[in-house]
């Protein structure tokens, strides 16, 4: 499919389907082998990630973007002049649009309008073929992209990680930045005035053209599904059928953030339960439970989902052998749990607070494991300004030895779910909260618009083969004004009576209009 077919299935539509020294300094007091883990490690898991997204078992496939006009309703929107749009676009951006949805779940191909398709890549060799070999190879490396100058996106990472998992308490917390990088993203395309300035400001971008590129440019340096990693991201859009949207805006999302769309009727069991369904399907079934709790209500305006699944085996597998149960020393008390156990030649790193090493991935990323020195908490580290640089920004890092090390690190699976407005507030987003200041100009013109809630729940799970992990983010946008679900033509055109009732509630004039 070429551009032009893109913007011709998108902007067609209808409006009632708009959608790493060797030289090691002395450090005092060396750490024990055994290496503690608790939050920390699973904060690390998705700051070195990148994107991730799920392929659906049994359903579109990021490959087989489709449509269908079963997103029309009983109640159709009026009609309006066609937006026309630019063909210079990514042909790696393609949204397809045909006749028929794929996919599984009972309510999804019912609101579908269209289904993002991804870039293909070609698959890892099973075998020792040099062509495929050298294939695979090539499209790796054309899937990649210079991101250039990073540190407004490290900036980010840093601050909104230590914003939103300081306050665990004790608990386990899994915070996912790159995925709520772009869902703010995205919604920074939704605003406008200082809405989308406080965004903006957050996000590190000089305006809304250089951060809908920067986001493009991170979601492909992040994609990856070629058999040997998988690290896709995805977005959707849900929208109210009873309101028009501003067809530019809908346009971008589909073209530079892969967003998929629907539509259907807010409040409605069944678009709540396809937008669960949506989000069990791009997380792989890892948030389940999670993505029950969302539920878009009569007064939603719009909904945006961005989710993100990775999975990917260690280059040097544990061996199950070796997993034995040891006791892991919590805030809560001591617990027996399993650990996997390895001793690699590798690099050990410290800083004045901490200890770490990575487990490498297949082809691709790492896993890295901060241990906090005896007396210090996971929480501390976050508040260190030196633990920070090295977790978001550890380009020549000194205090590195090349060492024998022999990790114990405990298998988990842990997960969370929690609100991000406050933390956002807190990171200067406090605009398109306020009914009374936030401006989604960008998005709609039918109603004033604020945001409800933003919700986001992580997941991430480590075993003897590798780690699989997960997360999403559902921004809900609302109106206290949304239009009636049912709509009727009220029009004087014919005879009619009048009444008109004094402060008593009693008739004063009473008429009959044969002629106006």
């Amino acid at each position: 499919m070429n551009a032009k077919d893109l913007y011709d299935g998108v902007t067609d539509l209808r409006d009632d389907l708009i959608e790493e020294a060797k030289a090691v300094p002395e450090k005092p007091k060396r750490r024990k082998k055994a290496l503690w883990f608790g939050v920390v490690a699973a904060m690390l898991v998705l700051a070195v990630l990148g994107g991730t997204f799920f392929r659906p078992g049994g359903g579109a496939t990021p490959s087989e973007a489709q449509t269908s006009d079963e997103g029309q309703t009983s109640n159709e929107v009026q009609t309006s002049n066609e937006m026309q749009t630019s063909n210079e676009v990514q042909t790696s951006n393609e949204v397809q649009m045909s006749g028929e949805v794929q996919m599984s779940g009972e309510n999804l191909p019912t609101y579908a309008l269209a289904v993002a398709k991804y870039p293909q890549m070609a698959p890892y060799p099973k075998d020792d073929d040099a062509k495929a070999y050298n294939a695979w190879r090539e499209s790796v490396n054309a899937q990649r992209r210079d991101l250039g100058d990073v540190s407004a996106l490290q900036t980010f990472f840093r601050n909104s990680t230590a914003t939103f998992l300081s306050d665990a308490d004790g608990q386990n917390k899994v915070y996912s930045p790159l995925n709520v990088y772009m869902a703010l993203s995205m919604l920074a395309q939704l605003t406008g005035g200082e809405s989308r300035e406080q965004i903006l400001a957050l996000l590190g971008s000089d305006g809304i053209d250089d951060l809908r590129k920067q986001a493009n440019d991170v979601w492909n340096a992040n994609y990856r599904d070629d058999g040997a990693l998988t690290s896709i991201l995805a977005s959707s859009v849900w929208m109210n059928q009873e309101i028009d949207y501003n067809q530019e805006t809908m346009d971008v999302l589909a073209r530079d953030f892969y967003a998929s769309s629907y539509r259907g009727e807010m409040g409605s069991d069944a678009y709540n339960e396809a937008l669960q369904e949506w989000l069990d399907q791009q997380t792989g079934g890892l948030l389940t439970e999670q993505a029950r709790q969302v539920e878009m209500d009569r007064d939603t305006v719009l909904a945006l989902a961005t989710t993100v699944y990775f999975k990917a085996k260690w280059t040097d597998e544990f061996s199950e052998k070796e997993t034995s149960r040891q006791t892991f020393h919590g805030p809560q008390g001591d617990a027996e749990t399993d650990f996997l156990h390895q001793s690699d030649e590798q690099y050990y790193y410290w800083g004045d607070k901490f200890s770490a090493v990575c487990q490498d991935f297949t082809e691709g990323g790492e896993m890295w494991f901060l241990l906090p020195d005896e007396g210090v908490t996971p929480e501390d580290l976050l508040a260190d300004e030196e633990a920070m640089k090295f977790l978001f920004a550890r380009d020549e890092w000194e205090n590195k030895a090349d060492l024998l090390v022999n990790k114990a690190i405990p298998k988990f699976d842990v997960s969370s779910q929690f609100d991000l407005q406050d933390g956002l507030e807190r990171l200067g987003v406090t605009d398109v909260f306020d009914r009374t200041k936030a401006d989604f100009s960008a998005m709609t013109a039918d109603v004033e618009a604020y945001l409800k809630t933003a919700n986001h729940a992580s997941r991430v799970t480590i075993d003897e083969e590798g780690c699989t992990a997960a997360a999403f983010t559902v921004m809900i946008v609302a109106s206290d004004s949304v239009p009636p679900e049912e709509k009727v033509d009220f029009v004087l055109d014919r005879p009619f009576l009048f009444c008109i009732t004094g402060d008593s509630g009693l008739p004063l004039f009473v008429g009959v209009v044969n002629t106006p």
